[in-house]
């Protein structure tokens, strides 16, 4: 009897033995993965290679999924089970803090827990920089330089693009764009387009957001992610490594932008509330084809044909109301001889000449896709007013420039003076001046050849020329004496 108790006390201590291991490897557990403020690694953070303007891809599996950077080499990789890339480097490397580029969560590898520091919070802003309206309404006057963690200074706002490899026509598009005032605010809050699930619009909105911020790791930005967007959602009509007009760039990105953000029952978006104005054309065609059509259809006799001396029966009169995002304006031809002193005359032009052709009045002969005369008059101006001077002609051997040079006004572009504007209604006044904001220019040949910008900064009405990763500040008169290729204007309110 006696041995008998004896064995069963042994077991019931064992199961008590039992039950406490499995409850230690439970508390270990739980306190394994239990969120620590006190993590010795923290030190080893090296802010200087951090690097988010990249692909979140990791780099081994090049999986998108589930992707963490090492916050001690600024590597990409997946995962965080003991099977993943990046419980391997924590290994491999003695790399030990790891930030989760989706959820901004950090962890330390390889011991799973999460590290709660308020030390860490200047990373997550780089990682996905964000602004409250009010930081959005005092962008404009914000005088401040910032500064990044190599030393240097930049301006928010006026940070240089990384030219990734000729893609120069990208980056001055978007540092004009930067200058637009209600696109950059729309753009600089995620909520305004959370219903919006266009890669395009989202990398856009990430690339305004890094331009803008105050603070950066670094004084430039690289619009990589927004380039790739770019290639997929135009099947590679825009590519890195190809140079492309930043002309055709504009009004696809413009035109794709608004096709993702407009919403179902208005046809209006963000893109339309800037940049809409409206023509009214006036379209004058021979009625010759016409004719000819029915002389074969209703076999009429051959003396009604119709004779070159135009009377009004012989012109088709067509008058149609047109919207636009930007207007093209043409340039006088260049002279095809050289003066006494062997030099070609570079010809100068005003900007009201040119702006003629929308007076309602003036003929511009049209050839594609039937020869016609065409008439324009602006029936509603824009917010913003983008011009571009047709430069480039391309014949059957090769493309022409145009170096004819425009003279513009940088301030006080008066349109009433020139071109005929509709009447306001009772309660509003015409707007028709307007402050030029941003001047795209060519340099060199047409088949090569760079583009920079003069953008404005509006805090202090400086001027600044911006090409690629240069930012320099210039003098108004520098930007009147440029080769103008496309311009915004911005309404005085």
């Amino acid at each position: 009897m006696v041995r008998r108790r004896s064995e069963e006390e042994e077991e019931e201590e064992e199961e008590d033995e039992d039950e406490y291991r499995q409850g230690d490897i439970l508390e270990s557990r739980k306190s394994q993965f239990e969120p620590r403020e006190d993590c010795p690694y923290l030190d080893t953070v090296n802010r200087q290679v951090l690097d988010f303007d990249f692909e979140k891809f990791c780099s081994v599996s090049l999986s998108n999924l589930n992707v963490y950077a090492c916050l001690v080499c600024g590597k990409y990789y997946q995962g965080r089970g003991k099977k993943s890339h990046a419980y391997t480097h924590s290994l491999e490397a003695g790399h030990h803090v790891y930030i989760n580029l989706r959820t901004e969560k950090v962890y330390c590898l390889p011991d799973g827990y999460e590290i709660i520091d308020p030390s860490l919070d200047d990373i997550r802003h780089v990682l996905y920089p964000r602004f409250t309206r009010d930081q959005v309404g005092q962008l404009d006057k914000n005088r401040q330089w910032s500064r990044a963690l190599d030393g240097s200074d930049y301006l928010p706002g006026m940070v240089g693009l990384n030219n990734i490899k000729e893609t120069d026509f990208v980056n001055v598009t978007i540092q004009s764009l930067m200058r637009v005032t209600p696109l950059r605010n729309f753009f600089l809050i995620p909520e305004n387009y959370q219903h919006c699930k266009s890669p395009l619009v989202q990398r856009f909105g990430e690339l305004t957001r890094k331009i803008w911020h105050a603070r950066n790791f670094k004084g430039q930005v690289s619009p990589h992610e927004f380039l790739q967007a770019v290639m997929k959602v135009s099947k590679k009509r825009f590519r890195i490594g190809q140079q492309s007009d930043p002309v055709e760039f504009m009004a696809w990105l413009l035109n794709t932008l608004h096709a993702n953000l407009r919403t179902s029952k208005k046809n209006n978006s963000i893109i339309y509330e800037c940049f809409q104005g409206e023509l009214e054309v006036i379209k004058e065609t021979p009625n010759r084809a016409i004719t000819e059509k029915k002389q074969n259809a209703d076999d009429q006799n051959s003396d009604q044909r119709i004779t070159d001396g135009r009377t009004k029966h012989d012109i088709f009169m067509e008058t149609s109301r047109m919207q636009f995002l930007m207007l093209g304006l043409d340039l006088p031809p260049p002279p095809l001889f050289k003066d006494v002193m062997e030099k070609n005359i570079i010809p100068q032009v005003p900007l009201f000449n040119i702006l003629k052709k929308f007076d309602g009045d003036t003929v511009t002969e049209v050839v594609r896709p039937r020869v016609a005369r065409m008439k324009y008059r602006v029936t509603k101006l824009p917010r913003y007013l983008i011009l571009h001077m047709q430069r480039f002609k391309k014949n059957n051997f090769f493309i022409e420039k145009n170096p004819t040079l425009v003279n513009f006004p940088v301030k006080n572009l008066e349109l009433k003076d020139f071109i005929p504007l509709p009447m306001p209604k009772e309660n509003e006044r015409l707007r028709s001046k307007y402050d030029l904001i941003a001047d795209i220019v060519h340099d060199g040949k047409p088949n090569e050849g760079l583009y920079r910008v003069f953008v404005q900064r509006k805090s202090e009405e400086l001027w600044y020329e911006m090409q690629d990763l240069h930012v320099s500040e210039t003098l108004p008169q520098m930007v009147a004496l440029s080769e103008a290729y496309v311009q915004i204007y911005e309404q005085q309110q």
